[in-house]
């Protein structure tokens, strides 16, 4: 089985839970500041993102179209959130940082890996 469809089913996942419950996803990344409004619109923008971007492959793969753009376009958002978790990294709970780090690092891998397969 390709893991392809796991990887935009997880995006899906990620997305729906930050947009119905957006502190869930942020208090790992940035602590206390979950509870802020400004960071739940944050996280909930991010949601949309990331919904659109694992439906997006999701139809694509169903259709048996390419969904190698919207894998790459979901390893550009990991990268993205990996730079900024790196350039705030000693203001971010110690244990969080080192979750969302490996979370994002191990989607962005198995995307590259992916998208490469051209899947």
């Amino acid at each position: 089985m390709s893991l392809a469809p796991l990887l935009c089913w997880g995006r899906v996942g990620l997305g729906v839970v930050a947009m119905a419950a957006p502190r869930l996803p942020a208090r790992p990344w940035v602590g206390d500041d979950a509870d802020r409004p400004s960071v739940k619109l944050l996280s909930r923008s991010m949601g949309a993102r990331d919904l659109a971007i694992g439906l997006g492959g999701v139809v694509a793969l169903r259709e048996g179209m390419p969904a190698r753009r919207w894998i790459q376009a979901g390893a550009i958002c990991d990268a993205m959130d990996m730079v900024g978790t790196l350039i705030h990294f000693r203001s971010l709970p110690r244990l969080g940082r080192l979750f969302v780090l490996a979370v994002t690092s191990s989607s962005l891998g198995l995307s590259a890996h992916l998208a490469r397969r051209s899947v």
